[in-house]
């Protein structure tokens, strides 16, 4: 198991690396730069600006100056929006938020996801089938800029349930977690009711349903075991996906994430702090793959561990 992840770990380097240098020419290769604004700078300010920078220096050598720090260091330099404040700092103290996020929006998702195929698989085609097929329809239909309002005007603004937006009691979590984990409902419900019926056929069902057991602890107890590998097989996916799609979430509800400051670091042109989002991003995916691969291995000793 070690070689395993020691192997995956040394796989993922490569992509990382690769992402990082194509995200940093990029920014370079992009019209405009952190010192363009609509009231023009005087030019000698704006020279001593890019000498602090290193922006007056060729691009090859802004790289390597930035994967020095970044590897000998892991320190992603002073933010050009917040010049007092280094992008290490911002990511401490932001990730933590974007993360719990994540969690939580996780388990909305995977929750109402095995909820939704369970229903269909226990009688396809029937009534509740139907009725999860369709709510998982629109849940793909509906993503979380629509969602997310929607909740608010419901569950806030008309019924004063919950908060419109903040990050600072438990409640708070409830509507983002909803707006972020309802989408991704949608795909796992569909992976695990598709897993299920197949399940159905199998011959360790058909000898638990002739030892008299009864339909729901048939899937409850035997049917879900024997799918749990294709729900970790899209829960990597999904979680990956949310904690790189947060940001839309954490706008809507001003919640104090680093999604926020991935798409402000995009408008204000913040060299490094676009850097240091997508660096975490990139991480965050693949620290969720792999981990779904240790629990893959773990729950099927029998696979190969390649």
């Amino acid at each position: 198991m070690l070689t395993f992840i020691l192997k995956r770990v040394a796989q993922s380097i490569p992509v990382l690396l690769g992402v990082v240098t194509l995200v940093f020419f990029m920014t370079r290769l992009a019209p405009g730069g952190p010192f363009d604004s609509e009231r023009a700078l005087p030019e000698g300010m704006k020279e001593s600006l890019e000498r602090h920078y290193r922006l007056d220096q060729p691009t090859y050598v802004q790289y390597a100056y930035f994967l020095k720090h970044l590897v000998l260091e892991g320190d992603l330099g002073l933010s050009f929006r917040y010049p007092a404040t280094r992008v290490n700092t911002i990511i401490k103290e932001t990730l933590p938020v974007s993360l719990e996020l994540t969690l939580w929006s996780l388990c909305v998702a995977m929750g109402l996801g095995v909820l939704a195929g369970l229903m269909g698989a226990l009688n396809p085609g029937g009534y509740w089938d139907k009725v999860g097929v369709g709510a998982t329809t629109l849940g793909m239909c509906l993503p979380t800029f629509v969602t997310g309002p929607l909740l608010i005007l419901v569950f806030a603004i008309k019924l004063n349930g919950f908060h419109a937006s903040g990050w600072h009691s438990l409640g708070d979590r409830v509507l983002p977690a909803l707006s972020l984990g309802f989408f991704y409902a949608a795909y796992a419900a569909k992976f695990i009711r598709t897993s299920l019926v197949r399940a159905r056929s199998q011959d360790y069902i058909r000898t638990a349903r002739a030892k008299g057991l009864g339909e729901l602890r048939i899937f409850l107890v035997h049917g879900l075991r024997g799918s749990l590998g294709p729900a970790l097989n899209v829960m990597g996916p999904i979680a990956a996906a949310m904690v790189s799609g947060s940001f839309v979430t954490e706008t809507i509800f001003n919640i104090p994430g680093l999604g926020l400051f991935y798409v402000t670091s995009a408008f204000n042109r913040d060299y490094t702090l676009i850097m240091g989002t997508v660096i975490v991003y990139a991480v965050a995916v693949v620290g969720f793959n792999l981990c779904v691969d240790i629990l893959q291995a773990w729950l099927n000793p029998s696979q190969k561990l390649q």
